[in-house]
């Protein structure tokens, strides 16, 4: 591979034109016929087979003539202190209100309270259904707004009017990735020194993800593509594509200072950091398509999505930034022009020696610095020990959004369960008088302890299917609402035996809870996979029996840590006033199983970058503390500026109100943050240093049937070396 990327780099930098043209047109190509098709996200997270999903289709293929096909909003309305919905004039105006959403293009239909009943007890809260001809992400947003405009109308004539049930946006938003450049960009150049090279990175990892992402939004014509897998791609190509480019421009930079030409500077550090970028992203597109093996679409979707888009960007990485390299030339070489950048560099005092003053007092201190480590990976850990899986709710909303008011004004009307709640599905077992069965059902029903009312039952023409719906005293994510799922699930033997029915549980709460569940039973499974993939890829790399040990125990510290931090700051609602006064709620279902993925990668990546270095000093000199010190001083730099820039991008996504994005973005944050300054940068120099030469013992007859893999290329540089030798002795 190293010879290959050698020759590549020479080529893309003779036809540096070329190269940059064709990238150029291939993302004008994709934007423009992803503009011309359309964008078509499917927001279908559920998954096939399960009780509830199978319930869910019984219900809306038997019950079609009362059920809609399109999608329902609900909008609450709340009276002011000195009037109810008994009030002439409020009964007028809620009428007015009601004609004119009937009147909004896309809207079928508008239930009136005043008709069907869904008032609260002290007559000063109601809720009307609002079903659209169309499903959820086929409304447009002309209709959404009247929508909006009218709400406002009604809070503006005294009754608050709150909308729940509109499809949330859950694509991207542009201030997250400006800021997140940005960040990027002041790191950069902290680092180089140079904003002119600062900017390469940035622009490489622009073009591939545009590339990448044209293509994706016109796959959502094709395949099953939900917004926040878009979004996530986002996060992962911009990142990681600055991160590469960032390790190869570094290489570049060290081999135009050696006296290099610029053509062959281009071409070894192709060779070497460009190989290592190579395994790198097929490392984490390993991972994000391994999510595929645990048998659920959306999460299949979402993997393989991510993987393509790193797959462009490393394709872009390899091929374009060459080009830009051999353009720019040695203006981006290392330089002290920039005073002011050159100062705010760091520089070790005994530049003489290859170490710095971090990599010496690690190997100084390596017992206090491992106990401290462990210690603070179990405090962090702790609360992941009582983690609940769930989907955020609008109860988890900013209090000044739209949904969160009218959870909250539902809640306050009808008790918690009127936004969690759940259907019974009740089929007849060839009974003479099913009406009479369902009857006894509904008066079963109305036992549970967990049950705030019961409606029903709702037969078909035929007799044959009863729905019974069903209101629990719980929220969506509560435990007694979770429990009363199981329950009656549980009781489906007594219902067949005593009234002749056959039972099922779903709405999008039983849903929701199944989905939870599953994802759950899916983890340890996915995670054995991760770190027996992890064991075989660093064991081949490394040529070590305990690096590789080594290496995924801190993987799985990370692992530990960051979903503590989740659960600390999301379940439990620690620090929620640093990071949005979020609302405490259940660990979003998907986010430990994407999290076990992409940090598999991204840890894998940090620990060949930095250890390789490391194995590359010992091969030669055979000091494990010397390789430490100098794997810490020359490459320590630019996983660090790597760990920070991604934590900048991941950080960006924080702020944002869709709480899946939120959720995800601060997860992979500070599990970046972690892995890359406690665990790489601290913890696996201190293990080394203990672990002295035994660090890099493999048995003879393991290293003989291993395959040889040169991820630093250092037999093609010792090879190019050779050569430069032999002209160099010919011309004297």
């Amino acid at each position: 591979m190293s010879t290959l990327l050698y020759h590549l780099g020479h080529w893309s930098a003779k036809h540096k034109g070329k190269v940059i043209i064709g990238w150029v047109l291939i993302l004008f190509l994709a934007i423009s016929t992803a503009l011309t098709t359309g964008i078509k996200f499917e927001e279908d997270m559920s998954i096939p087979g399960t009780k509830s999903k199978e319930a869910l289709e019984i219900v809306q293929d038997e019950f079609s003539n009362i059920i809609s096909d399109g999608a329902q909003v609900r909008m609450v309305f709340k009276t002011g202190e000195s009037e109810t919905f008994e009030t002439q004039s409020v009964q007028e105006t809620l009428t007015e209100i009601l004609n004119k959403i009937g009147k909004i293009k896309q809207v079928e239909r508008v239930t009136n309270p005043l008709e069907m009943g869904t008032i609260s007890e002290n007559r000063k809260i109601a809720y009307t259904d609002i079903v659209y001809n169309v499903e959820a992400s086929k409304i447009t947003e002309n209709s959404k707004n009247e929508l909006y405009r009218i709400a406002k109308q009604s809070t503006n004539k005294g009754i608050q009017a709150e909308i729940s049930g509109l499809e949330e946006d859950t694509g991207f938003s542009s201030i997250s990735e400006i800021i997140g450049i940005i960040a990027a960009l002041f790191i950069l150049a902290f680092t180089f020194t140079s904003l002119l090279t600062a900017g390469l990175p940035i622009l490489t990892g622009i073009m591939g993800l545009g590339v990448g992402l044209g293509i994706a939004l016109i796959g959502t014509n094709i395949f099953s593509i939900s917004s926040i897998s878009f979004t996530i791609s986002i996060m992962l190509g911009l990142a990681v594509g600055i991160d590469y480019s960032l390790f190869i421009i570094s290489r570049y930079r060290q081999f135009i200072t050696e006296g290099n030409s610029i053509k062959e500077s281009i071409a070894r550090s192709m060779a070497t950091a460009g190989n290592a970028v190579i395994f790198a992203g097929i490392t984490v597109m390993i991972a994000l398509a391994g999510m595929s093996v645990i048998g659920i679409p959306f999460m299949t979707t979402m993997g393989l999505l991510a993987a393509f888009a790193i797959f462009v960007v490393m394709m872009v990485v390899i091929t374009l930034l060459p080009a830009l390299l051999s353009l720019l030339g040695k203006r981006i070489s290392p330089s002290n022009k920039n005073k002011l950048l050159s100062a705010l560099t760091p520089k070790s005092k005994e530049t003489s020696k290859d170490s710095n003053k971090w990599g010496r007092f690690v190997t100084r201190f390596p017992i206090p610095i491992l106990l401290s480590g462990l210690i603070l990976t179990a405090l962090i850990s702790w609360p992941a020990l009582d983690m609940q899986l769930g989907l955020p709710d609008a109860g988890q909303k900013p209090i000044d959004t739209t949904e969160r008011k009218s959870y909250d004004i539902l809640a306050e009307g009808f008790g918690k369960g009127i936004n969690s709640q759940l259907v019974v599905l009740a089929k007849t077992n060839q009974s003479d008088n099913p009406m009479e069965d369902y009857q006894k059902l509904f008066a079963n029903l109305k036992k549970l302890d967990s049950i705030e009312r019961v409606i029903g039952p709702i037969p078909t023409e035929s007799g044959e299917f009863a729905l019974f719906n069903i209101q629990p005293k719980g929220g969506p994510n509560d435990q007694n609402t979770i429990d009363l799922v199981h329950e009656i699930r549980d009781n489906a033997e007594t219902y067949k035996d005593k009234f002749h029915l056959q039972t099922m549980v779903t709405g999008n709460t039983a849903v929701n809870i199944e989905i939870s569940e599953k994802l759950n039973e899916a983890l340890p499974l996915f995670a054995s996979i991760i770190v027996g993939l992890a064991l075989v890829l660093l064991t081949v790399v490394f040529r070590s029996i305990l690096i590789p040990i080594k290496a995924v125990v801190g993987y799985l510290m990370t692992l530990a840590a960051t979903l503590g931090f989740t659960v600390l700051v999301l379940q439990e609602g620690h620090l929620s006033s640093i990071f949005g006064n979020m609302e405490p709620g259940p660990i979003l279902n998907f986010l430990p199983i994407f999290a076990t993925g992409i940090l598999f990668g991204l840890a894998m990546d940090y620990e060949v970058f930095l250890v390789s270095r490391m194995r590359e000093e010992y091969t030669r000199h055979g000091n494990t503390h010397n390789a430490i010190t100098s794997g810490l001083k020359y490459s320590g730099v630019v996983v660090s500026a790597a760990g920070l820039i991604m934590i900048m991008v991941f950080g960006s996504f924080i702020f944002q109100e869709n709480h899946m994005i939120m959720s995800v973005g601060l997860a992979l944050a500070f599990g970046i943050l972690f892995d890359a300054f406690v665990v790489r940068m601290t913890i696996v120099p201190a293990v080394l240093k203990l672990l002295g030469k035994h660090a890099w013992y493999i048995p003879k007859w393991l290293d003989r049937i291993l395959p040889k893999v040169d991820i630093e290329g250092e037999k093609l540089l010792a090879q190019l070396e050779k050569q430069d030798n032999e002209k160099i002795r010919k011309a004297n």
